[in-house]
């Protein structure tokens, strides 16, 4: 084929040549796989030194919180009715208790539920950082939507989101990933796994809310283009 390209001066794409390779019964062309730039993964040292926190909607009525250790990939997911900042409040509540180490910082969107400023002095008051990504870049917090996506394979797929007992459901498949689901990003371990093996590692909470120094902290707001010009303000 390639011959026929340079002696003819023909110029043959990848789908015709895979097209007619496939007609004729021969082996397929692989194509090569892309790596988009600026998009290279990146995972952090310890549990808890950042916190990966998203909503998704399943269906109208029922909304899923969802926040994911980085470097352990545990997991805390909650259903809503909406995607609201004293939602968002109870859901941090929540996740303060389940998480099994002190979180660091927070990462979000720039959705408008995680800016309420009831939310973001809850977090300067527990030493939480908050760090809200720039917008449209969801690689960013890619762990928090892959994971969201395979709860919809998984989970809500399975079962009807209007079920009664749909919290209680949920805590099932919240217990399997944590504990028992192997994870290939971990090498096969489930992510408690990993928390043990880090557990030397892992600061204490007085530690990490004696490094936190709220005087580098502030309000944020939604606008990114807003945001940057009030920071120069304080």
């Amino acid at each position: 084929m390639r011959g026929v390209r340079q002696s003819e001066g023909r110029s043959l794409s990848l789908d015709t040549i895979h097209r007619t390779l496939v007609r004729h019964g021969e082996q397929v062309l692989k194509r090569p796989r892309r790596w988009r730039k600026g998009t290279r993964r990146y995972s952090r040292p310890i549990p808890g030194d950042r916190v990966q926190m998203d909503v998704c909607k399943i269906t109208p009525g029922v909304y899923q919180y969802t926040a994911i250790d980085d470097c352990s990939r545990y997991k805390v997911p909650g259903v809503y009715s909406r995607a609201t900042g004293a939602n968002t409040l109870d859901f941090l509540e929540r996740l303060i208790e389940e998480m099994p180490f002190p979180i660091q910082r927070i990462q979000t969107d720039r959705g408008r539920e995680f800016f309420a400023e009831a939310v973001q002095q809850r977090l300067m008051d527990w030493a939480i950082k908050f760090r809200p990504i720039p917008p449209r870049s969801p690689h960013l917090n890619g762990k928090v939507e892959r994971t969201q996506r395979t709860d919809r394979e998984e989970f809500w797929d399975t079962v009807d989101p209007r079920n009664p007992k749909i919290e209680a459901k949920l805590s099932e498949w919240q217990h399997h990933w944590n504990w028992h689901r192997p994870h290939t990003a971990l090498g096969g371990q489930p992510p408690i796994d990993r928390i043990c093996e880090l557990l030397d590692q892992t600061p204490l909470g007085e530690a990490v809310e004696a490094s936190y120094d709220v005087s580098r902290e502030r309000i944020r707001i939604a606008n990114h283009r807003l945001d940057p010009a009030l920071a120069q303000l304080k």
